[in-house]
């Protein structure tokens, strides 16, 4: 489906990630334990852009958000706000579809205790910026959390103080995309209310909106 430029299920750029998931691969053999693929709509008017794969979720499964606690809040609004067929998101034989729509990660390996080094973000922003150029004109991108906002303005070679990440901002970039930003719909993050129910679907409604006009 996507070309190499764009994902690499056979990349080992990263050494230490190639490693830890060898390891992981070993103690868990039945998981996918490799790069994990964007999933989603082939010309997609809205890109969301994670962190990286968990590692009971995306990376036990092969599918970004799927069977992690981080992917509750993120399947139910995209079904709310009609982007899928189901609202939860378990496996890769569950029948789920996502339409106008594409989840994709900054980094795309499971990396030890959830946390990307910056020159592994680095080399993985590689494909995140061959495939923002493929979006659709006017198209939107969700930002979940600072990492991934981060990538995104990498990937579009602007300096991370061009556009300071913000809960529901929005930020015009070079090409006349635009990018949303979002707190990330983590364990912690939901858990704590940083994040809650209607704060995500205010920045659904602000993406609603701008793919309206």
């Amino acid at each position: 489906m996507f070309s190499k430029e764009i994902f690499d299920q056979d990349c080992r750029l990263c050494k230490r990630l190639d490693d830890f998931l060898c390891e992981v691969k070993q103690k868990h053999p039945d998981y996918h334990a490799r790069p994990v693929a964007p999933f989603g709509d082939k010309n997609p008017r809205l890109l969301i852009v994670g962190l990286a794969p968990g590692l009971h979720g995306a990376n036990a499964t092969g599918r970004p958000f799927t069977k992690d606690y981080a992917g509750l809040l993120l399947y139910d609004a995209l079904y709310e706000f009609g982007y899928s067929n189901q609202r939860l998101s378990e496996s890769l034989a569950d029948g789920l579809e996502l339409y106008r729509c594409r989840i994709t990660n900054a980094v795309k390996c499971l990396p030890p205790q959830n946390k990307p080094t910056g020159t592994e973000i680095n080399q993985c922003n590689q494909f995140l910026a061959a495939e923002l150029k493929t979006l659709p004109d006017q198209a939107v991108i969700l930002a979940l959390g600072t990492v991934a906002h981060q990538a995104v303005l990498k990937a579009c070679n602007l300096k991370p103080s061009s556009a300071p990440f913000a809960h529901n901002a929005q930020h015009t970039l070079p090409d006349g995309r635009t990018l949303v930003d979002s707190y990330h719909t983590s364990r912690y993050n939901v858990q704590t209310k940083r994040l809650t129910k209607d704060m995500f679907a205010d920045v659904f409604h602000r993406i609603e909106q701008l793919l309206a006009d």
